[in-house]
């Protein structure tokens, strides 16, 4: 856990298990991995909403996000190819 100190107030990109991805400001965390977040923006619409605790067992990823390149980026140009079906 000691880790996550460098990212203590600093602009993160979690990926949950139910594949949301929110991006916001790490205001802390516990020993149990749990996190809370505030500053949030959710999905590409960037819905703004507030605080968040977000349990530990819940989180997938956890990352700083680089401001200049997200500033750069233009994700309403970016496609990509549907991904193909699961075969058993």
């Amino acid at each position: 856990m000691s880790s996550l100190q460098g990212y203590v107030d600093r602009r993160v990109l979690l990926v949950l298990q139910d594949g949301r991805a929110i991006v916001g400001v790490l205001a802390g965390y516990d020993q149990k991995s749990n996190v809370r977040v505030y500053s949030i923006d959710e999905g590409v619409e960037e819905v703004e909403l507030g605080l968040y605790l977000v349990k530990g067992d819940m989180i997938v990823l956890i990352g700083e996000i680089d401001e200049a390149i997200d500033q750069a980026v233009d994700l309403a140009s970016i496609r990509a190819e549907p991904i193909l079906p699961i075969r058993y």
